[in-house]
């Protein structure tokens, strides 16, 4: 266990834990006892229950702080990890980064901060010659999670971006996508598809404008034509309303691309909005394609995700699961050299063929507890109850097939991490309009 006074590395002593942060995961404010300078200790826990993907992301955040040098970003200074002795019969890892005395931007909304628009137009400017910073660099540096907690308003009444947690330093995710949703107010409709770009991170930027000028997350404001509706609870100059409009537009086209155009357009007043008839795309609730049985109430949510077999024809998932050219030639292969192997080997793919064709998911949340089953011709082969205190994130999946499915994750430190799969083959807009709605229920609770 990590308790105050603990030194690790024999070098940084433990002071006081900060923030809120997920299960396996802890902020410290350490003293570094080579230089007697304060510094923020991140640690990881790596157990059993924890998914890979975390201890890549965490690795990959002490990777590109390395090499960034930005005066509003805290610097690198160590990396380390700690073995099962050390860290209570768990390895850990630790990132080790220049303390930034100050609130977040969150914590000053919480304490009852009004911002005005001076206040917004510093905070606009300041986080935008970041994004600069880290968008023009070959490759270009996403932060990808920018909200008011991110940001801290340092004592020297400087803004800072911190948290490079879901950072991307690349042109393009390849592999898994694993997209959280539990910042889908911040966070663009491209991004839920793994396909984040500079722009995203801008309209994450007007999406936390928003929040410190309304006092409510996007999430929480009304909508329409996938448009946040909050210029008629603010009292600022109409340009500035303009701009953050631009930099929250659905579309890509329609968005500020770069982040060095949003800074000029701000400074000069000039917000040229896009023509309104290209690229409109409108919120659809529900694709109407989608088979997906989904009620909901103040108090509850109920989710029916139908079988393969009833979302696609059966020919088509047939011939393209199971009767594949390489897939038969090789079962009659086994078949040829070893009759029981190969009587094995069928009775397994046609487990598995009934589990995909015939598996329904049922998901039901109320505001206390949630309970998952796997179903297969009504019986629950799989069923699973939790507390929904302990949801930690709705994701968006792109399994080893290629295919998308919700994944929930869930947990504590007491209990470890657990992730919930739904679905089996969602389309695109379909796996983003049920996360979405997943999300917003446990927001709205």
């Amino acid at each position: 266990m990590l308790d105050t006074g603990k030194i690790l590395q024999e070098r940084y002593q433990l002071q006081q834990r900060l923030g809120r942060t997920a299960a396996g995961h802890q902020t410290w404010l350490a003293v570094d006892l080579l230089s007697q300078e304060k510094v923020t200790v991140k640690m990881l826990a790596f157990s059993p229950e924890m998914h890979w993907e975390e201890l890549k992301l965490f690795e990959r955040e002490a990777q590109v702080l390395q090499a960034l040098n930005h005066p509003r970003i805290p610097c690198y200074r160590d990396y380390f990890s700690l073995e099962r002795e050390s860290g209570a019969g768990l390895p850990w890892f630790g990132l080790v980064q220049d303390y930034i005395p100050g609130f977040s931007l969150q914590e000053l909304l919480e304490k009852g901060k009004r911002f005005s628009e001076k206040n917004l137009r510093q905070i606009s400017l300041e986080v935008l010659e970041i994004l600069i910073y880290l968008h023009e660099l070959n490759p270009p540096v996403l932060h990808r999670d920018i909200k008011p907690s991110n940001l801290i308003w340092g004592d020297d009444k400087h803004i800072y971006l911190v948290d490079f947690g879901a950072v991307q330093a690349q042109a393009a995710v390849t592999g898994v996508t694993f997209t959280v949703v539990g910042t889908s107010g911040y966070a663009p409709l491209e991004q839920f598809w793994g396909r984040a770009v500079p722009a995203s991170d801008l309209y994450a930027l007007g999406g936390t404008l928003i929040h410190l000028l309304t006092g409510m997350t996007p999430a929480d404001l009304p909508q329409k034509d996938s448009r946040i509706q909050f210029s008629d609870r603010v009292s600022v100059n109409p340009s500035l309303v303009s701009w953050i409009e631009k930099m929250t537009e659905i579309g890509l086209e329609k968005r500020f691309s770069k982040a060095r155009d949003a800074a000029s357009a701000l400074k000069s007043g000039n917000i040229q909005r896009a023509d309104e008839q290209i690229g409109n795309l409108r919120k659809n609730p529900k694709p109407h394609n989608s088979r997906i049985e989904l009620s909901k109430s103040a108090k509850e949510l109920n989710i029916k995700i139908p079988p393969t077999l009833v979302q696609k024809p059966f020919f088509y998932t047939v011939v393209g699961m199971f009767l594949a050219p390489y897939s038969l030639s090789i079962l009659l292969a086994v078949l040829a050299l070893n009759l029981s192997i190969g009587l094995v080997i069928c009775a397994i793919i046609i487990g598995w063929l009934i589990k995909y064709l015939f598996q329904r998911n049922v998901i039901n949340f109320n505001r206390n507890d949630f309970e998952i089953k796997y179903q297969i011709f009504g019986w629950n082969y799989w069923r699973h109850r939790g507390e929904v205190s302990q949801i930690l994130g709705v994701f968006i999946y792109n399994n080893s097939f290629g295919r998308n499915q919700i994944r929930i994750r869930s947990g504590n430190n007491n209990t470890g991490t657990y992730f919930y799969l739904l679905g089996s083959n969602l389309k695109d807009i379909e796996a983003v309009w049920l996360a979405q709605e997943i999300q917003d229920w446990l927001n709205s609770r």
